[in-house]
């Protein structure tokens, strides 16, 4: 590695690994997170709050930043657009321009079972134990919003069937199709389980736990619907039956969506640092990405200065610089000059009330029902993420008919070819920002998820999720493909390979998880079950 990060990581990762398959001990990984037996902390069920803290924390891992860079960075952060690298990891041949390091890759997987499934699974069960179903309700939600993650950058996943071994000493995978109806009935359940306490004062348990919203009942049921309407929506191209269904069961909800910035889920990490500080600050290995500069940049965002600082390298001082995907990086320095992310609260962000207005307009635009107006969505989405920012007339950007993303040029190399972003390059979107009634359905969408990737930032793995479904907002293919025909350039990634750890302790199993792909190959280019190809 080239990058003393990768190597910390890198051993951070075989730590982690040196446990065995982290989908197998299962009692054995983390039993201990806090520093008691669950015999001491039982008397007050602290050991439940502590395990639904520790999964809050680790669905987007705040600490040790190694792992995090991995778990999330240098994966869907990187293909979602918003940010790349400076730094020629491995002799730039890596994730970032498709040769998938196993090594980067396993990260996602692992820290989801160790850190949150276990927790979780240990949750549930108490919580049933004991008849605390508002433990139980946040704990499918955190289940969830962690393994949907999971599930959209692998495909088949260890869910249903957690904790309970094979004939073979392994533990099976569901197929995709399995574990999203398994997802939507958690969901079900958990509005089912938090209903009840709707408007009351929390419980000392859920309150203790509650690391988003101090206890609030109301806000973890808009936070469930919103989340349900985001995988109904995941899986529309493939089952729109079904999705419509699960869309239009969220919209009816008593409880709602997020409304607010004060509903955005936030979760705290008290004093600690945000690991995209160190990873953008001390360790200069992320930068803003291409695709933001053309769209941000061509739309004059004025969230622009909230996200972005402006470069520093002589070429292009003064201004929004970000780095293109996949091209040739000889040295570190060539692009670390390029702009740099502004600094993060402390808090991690996994949803935002914009997105669920974005994802409201969406519905409305495919005629579910209690959606509303897709443009009166559309437009609130907007607003409420520049409230986000604290920013004032949304009005004028809203109504801005004329701008567009610009194109791309790097003044540091060519990227002239086959997959060029300059003006006319099917690559480069032309979609403005004012709505248009007139326009088809496709221009529509386009429009809609564009905004909701601007809002969405820095969450990264949404982004990327949401890019391989609907196309949008258009990003720029990478110039250097290491791929060896495993991902095509023009079609872009679209999942991560199984861990090795996997196939090392659970062989038959991820053999059987394969054939559940849209083709029997664990590679970069299989589309996942609700990403079918055009």
């Amino acid at each position: 590695m080239n990058s003393q990060s990768l190597k910390i990581a890198g051993l951070a990762v075989a730590a982690i690994l040196s446990f065995g398959s982290c989908t197998k001990n299962f009692e054995e990984i983390n039993k201990n997170p806090y520093g008691s037996t669950d015999t001491d902390l039982q008397g007050d069920y602290a050991i439940v709050a502590a395990q639904l803290q520790q999964a809050q924390r680790s669905i987007y891992l705040y600490q040790p930043v190694p792992s995090f860079q991995l778990q999330q960075n240098l994966l869907g952060d990187v293909f979602s657009g918003y940010m790349m690298s400076a730094t020629p990891f491995a002799g730039n041949s890596n994730n970032l321009n498709y040769n998938l390091l196993d090594g980067w890759t396993s990260s996602a997987f692992t820290i989801a079972y160790a850190n949150v499934m276990n927790p979780l699974y240990k949750s549930i069960q108490f919580s049933k134990d004991k008849k605390l179903p508002d433990a139980v309700g946040m704990s499918e939600i955190l289940r969830v919003a962690a393994m949907h993650r999971i599930s959209d950058i692998y495909g088949p996943v260890i869910y249903t069937k957690y904790n309970t071994p094979n004939a073979e000493g392994g533990v099976d995978f569901d197929s995709q199709q399995e574990a999203y109806n398994a997802f939507f009935a958690d969901l079900k359940d958990a509005v089912a389980q938090l209903t009840p306490f709707a408007g009351k004062t929390a419980s000392t348990l859920f309150a203790k736990a509650d690391l988003v919203y101090g206890g609030n009942y109301t806000k973890w049921l808009r936070f469930a619907n919103t989340l349900r309407l985001r995988l109904a929506l995941r899986i529309v191209r493939i089952d729109p039956a079904k999705a419509k269904q699960e869309g239009e069961a969220a919209l009816a909800d008593p409880a709602g969506l997020l409304l607010d910035a004060s509903d955005n889920f936030l979760v705290d990490i008290g004093s600690t640092t945000h690991p995209l500080n160190t990873i953008n600050g001390s360790w200069d290995d992320i930068r803003m990405g291409a695709p933001m500069e053309s769209i941000m940049g061509g739309y004059a965002d004025p969230r622009l200065p909230k996200y972005f600082r402006t470069a520093t390298d002589a070429a292009v001082a003064g201004k929004y610089k970000g780095i293109r995907n996949g091209i040739n990086i000889d040295a570190k320095e060539r692009y670390v000059g390029y702009s740099k992310l502004a600094e993060f609260a402390s808090k991690i962000q996994l949803m935002t009330a914009a997105e669920a207005w974005f994802l409201k307009s969406e519905a409305a635009l495919r005629g579910w029902a209690n959606a509303g107006s897709a443009q009166a969505n559309y437009e609130q989405g907007i607003r409420v993420s520049f409230d986000q920012y604290k920013l004032a007339d949304a009005d004028t950007y809203i109504n801005n008919s004329t701008a567009k993303p610009l194109a791309y040029a790097d003044p540091k190399a060519s990227t002239a070819g086959s997959n060029d972003v300059t003006t006319g390059s099917p690559y480069l979107s032309t979609i403005t920002i004012k709505w248009d009634a007139a326009a088809s359905f496709e221009r529509n969408l386009e429009r809609v998820i564009t905004q909701k990737w601007i809002a969405n930032y820095p969450e990264g793995q949404e982004a990327w999720s949401e890019f391989r479904r609907t196309g949008y907002p258009k990003l720029f293919p990478v110039v250097i493909n290491n791929s060896g025909g495993k991902i095509s350039t023009t079609d872009f990634v679209r999942r991560a390979i199984f861990p090795s750890n996997e196939y090392q302790t659970n062989n038959a199993a991820v053999q059987r998880a394969i054939g559940m792909l849209s083709e029997p190959k664990d590679v970069g280019g299989t589309h996942l079950w609700w990403d079918p190809k055009q």
